[in-house]
């Protein structure tokens, strides 16, 4: 799971430099939009990570 928030914490981030430096143009929108839906998903990713905790075998 850490490495799907890694991921997905490297989408929102090329998303938000691509949207909103303006270099995307048009696609702006579409961009933003990306941001913000990989942004929640690496928020949940990383609350479940938290409650799941650390198991011990």
């Amino acid at each position: 799971m850490p490495a799907w928030v890694l991921s997905v914490l490297v989408l929102a981030l090329s998303a938000a430099v691509l949207g909103f430096t303006g270099i995307a143009g048009p696609a702006a929108g579409v961009a933003k939009l990306a941001f913000y839906g990989f942004l929640l998903v690496f928020l949940v990713a990383v609350a479940w990570e938290f409650a799941r905790g650390r198991r011990t075998r």
